[in-house]
Formats: structure tokens, sequence, C-alpha cells
């Protein structure tokens, strides 16, 4: 009878830590919804900067700092668009290991205040995306290799949405008229976008919303946009419109809508990276597909 009692409460621990979820912090909310589609129910996600929030502009809280000490895993975009993560890893000291998931991008590189940088957002480029998934799925494995078939089933089964998703935005985005390939969003985050489609995209603000821009480079802007007689002006999920509206106003585009750059949407279509993608996409492709 003993042996019975000792068997199944080995029976019962063993079953309770099958059931554990690996604790995995992503930086923001895109990578946390890539992570769920790769890890699926093996994983339990804490994302630091959530849906409609600017992780330009974060700063970590003390609950970032314990779900970091709690992880097995830590995935950020690298590329240096987070270096608040950087800098709370190194305070927590923390000995789990930090995957980049942009590793392998052939990054842009653009002129910021006089210094060479990176351009981080490599997501909007789905040949990039491809990497991002691939860079997740081996993080899990390596920290959760009891899952390994789950996580290589579920990243095939993403990245064919992601296929998918590829084939469509070279049809659509490579009909749109020569004369519409111009466009202004909020800040500088749609550039690996334009360079796989040739679409040039120009904004008030550089590569991160920190620094807001001054008078003089929104009139250089706007005067800009009338000389190349830019059709339309898109808004961010992240940003304060009022600027852009200003912008449109005193340029003659038209608002051409909102455009999901640095976070997904709380709910509805754009609450997952590959719905993010697509609402870009139709909304870029209904505005500017008309001479």
């Amino acid at each position: 009878m003993r042996v019975l009692v000792v068997l199944f409460s080995l029976l019962l621990s063993m079953s309770l830590s099958a059931a554990e979820k690996l604790p995995v912090v992503t930086s923001f909310s895109i990578l946390a919804d890539m992570v769920h589609q790769v890890g699926g129910d093996h994983v339990q996600i804490t994302s630091m900067v959530g849906p409609d929030a600017d992780a330009h502009t974060y700063e970590p809280t003390p609950d970032d700092a314990k779900a970091l000490l709690k992880a097995r895993v830590i995935i950020k975009n690298g590329l240096g668009f987070e270096p608040w993560l950087d800098r709370l890893v190194a305070s927590t000291g923390t000995k789990t290991t930090v995957i980049s998931a942009s590793r392998g991008v052939i990054p842009r590189s653009l002129d910021e205040d006089g210094e060479t940088v990176p351009d981080p957002h490599a997501w909007h480029n789905l040949a990039n995306a491809e990497l991002y998934v691939g860079n997740i799925t081996k993080a899990l494995i390596a920290a959760d290799p009891a899952n390994k078939a789950d996580y290589e089933r579920n990243s095939q089964t993403y990245l064919k949405q992601i296929y998918a998703l590829l084939a469509e935005a070279k049809t659509k985005l490579g009909a749109l008229p020569a004369g519409n390939r111009k466009i202004v969003t909020s800040h500088d985050a749609f550039g690996y976008l334009g360079q796989a489609y040739g679409i040039d995209f120009m904004a008030p603000q550089g590569l991160s919303t920190e620094r807001e821009p001054s008078a003089a480079e929104v009139a250089a802007l706007i005067t800009q946009i009338r000389q190349a007689k830019v059709k339309a002006v898109f808004m961010e999920n992240i940003k304060d419109a009022r600027l852009l509206k200003q912008i449109a106003d005193e340029s003659g585009a038209h608002i051409g809508g909102t455009l999901y750059s640095d976070a997904l949407a709380a709910s509805g279509p754009a609450s997952t990276f590959t719905g993010l993608f697509e609402y870009n996409l139709n909304t870029l492709y209904n505005a500017l597909s008309q001479p």
C-alpha cells in the first residue's frame, strides 16, 4: 500500500511538472504574439510593453524586474530598439539568456543626429519576420527541448501564414501607381516595408519617437510633401495624431488612415502580428491604389 502511495505521489509530481509552462519575457507586444504563435500552450508570456504602447519611450517597472528574474527565456528585438531592457537586465543581474529575435537581419543604416545607427523596425519586412520566427523557435527549443516537436510544428504552421501574406503584399503593393509611392507617417518606422516594395516613407520624426521634431523640420517636411505631391499621410496607433493632421492640412495631403507600427492593437484585426501586417497592407492599398 505504501509503495502505491509513493508511486501515486511521484506520478502526481511528474504531471504537475509537465503542466508547468515555460516563463518567457518579451520586450513588446509584437514579439509576444510571435512567441505565442510558436509556443502555444507551452509558454507563459510576460510582455513588458503592451498593445498600443510606445516601446521607444518605455520606462521599466519593478514588476518588469521581477518578471526577468523568473524568466527562463528573455526575447528582445535588438538593433538598438530597447536599450532600457539591456539596462534592466544588467541591473537585475539575471543569468537568463537574452535572445535577439532580429538576429541575422541585414539592417538598414540611417543617420540620426550625425550618428549612423541601425533601423530596428525589421519586422515590417516579412522576409525578416521569417528570421524572427526561426530565432524564437530555436530559443524555445533550447529552453524546453521536451516540447521540440510542438514548437517546430507550430513554427511551420505560422510560417505558412507569413508566406501567404508575402504573396499578397507583392501583388497589392507591387500594383500601386508610380505617383502614389511617397507616403508620410508619424515616425520612421516603415523603412523595411518601403525597401521591400519600392515605397518612400517620410516622417517628421526619426527612428525613435523620443525626440519631438522642431518647427523647422516640420516646415521642411510640409514643403517636401507639396513638391513631391504626396497623396496621403498616415497616422500611427502609438502616436498622438495632432501633428500629422496639421501636416496634412498645411500640405494638402489627405489622411489615409491609421497604420500599426511598433505595437499591436489591444483588440480587433491588428491584435496579432499577421493581422497587423494585413491591416497595414490593406490600409495602404485602399488609400493609394487609385491613380
